[in-house]
């Protein structure tokens, strides 16, 4: 299979929070049963993409497990002590990741606008690039979490089939990323669901899908997000010409 590492894009706090801002919950209040099962199930979906998950996301769903036992057991209180909330290490965790987070993003933000300032006796005359007004968008607070999100709505809209013969299905990385590249040959957007509504085999989709994640990392595709957690539009990105 074609395996990529989920180190290139998010860890397991990142999904976490994805949770939490997807589902507006309260970081210090979380449902722990909720979002332990959003875990689990997204660490599957993770695992039949082949993706290379990091031995963290295992150990966090493991923690998650453990706190939704302990939030199931009684919890006695000694005299004169407060009662512990055993999410309590967790929302710590979060809450130092998501200012970490918010401080790299801000930085990156500084760094972007600073490239862009124009100063006297520099020039940039190497190549140009072809703008698309609607570039900024492009992968705005879209994660890997949320293409998985649009990979299971495609899925779990599939329809059920008893197959009975057992076929040997040739599709490889190559093939889905020369398809994905000749499929917007004619078009500049459309979403995933429309690009493989015509696949019959759940395997020839997921291969599909990395083959989109690839092309992503090359820079080759974007992704825009209408609404929050919405649709993901799939985009064509701009195409550098040499000066």
């Amino acid at each position: 299979m074609y395996r990529i590492k989920l180190t290139d894009f998010e860890g397991p706090l990142d999904l976490l929070l994805f949770f939490i801002k997807r589902d507006e919950l309260d970081i210090y209040d979380i449902p722990i049963a909720k979002i332990t099962k959003d875990f689990l199930e997204y660490l599957e979906y993770l695992q039949d993409l082949d993706l290379d998950i990091a031995g963290e996301f295992i150990v966090t769903a493991a923690e998650l497990m453990q706190v939704k036992v302990q939030m199931l057991l009684p919890r006695p209180v000694g005299e004169g002590e407060e009662e512990l909330d055993p999410r309590a290490e967790l929302v710590r965790r979060l809450l130092d990741y998501k200012r970490y987070k918010e401080m790299a993003e801000e930085l990156q933000t500084m760094s972007v606008e600073q490239s862009q300032r124009a100063y006297r006796k520099y020039f940039m005359e190497d190549s140009k690039i072809i703008e698309d007004p609607n570039e900024e968008n492009l992968l705005r607070d879209v994660t890997l979490f949320d293409l998985i999100a649009a990979f299971k709505y495609v899925v779990e809209r599939m329809p059920r089939k008893h197959v009975h013969e057992i076929n040997k299905l040739n599709v490889t990385l190559e093939d889905q990323i020369e398809f994905i590249l000749k499929y917007f040959k004619d078009r500049n957007e459309s979403t995933f669901l429309q690009m493989v509504e015509l696949m019959a085999e759940k395997i020839r989709i997921v291969v599909t899908f990395i083959a989109l994640l690839e092309l992503i990392k090359q820079k080759q595709i974007g992704v825009r997000q209408v609404d929050p957690y919405g649709e993901m539009v799939i985009v064509k990105l701009p195409v550098e010409v040499s000066a």
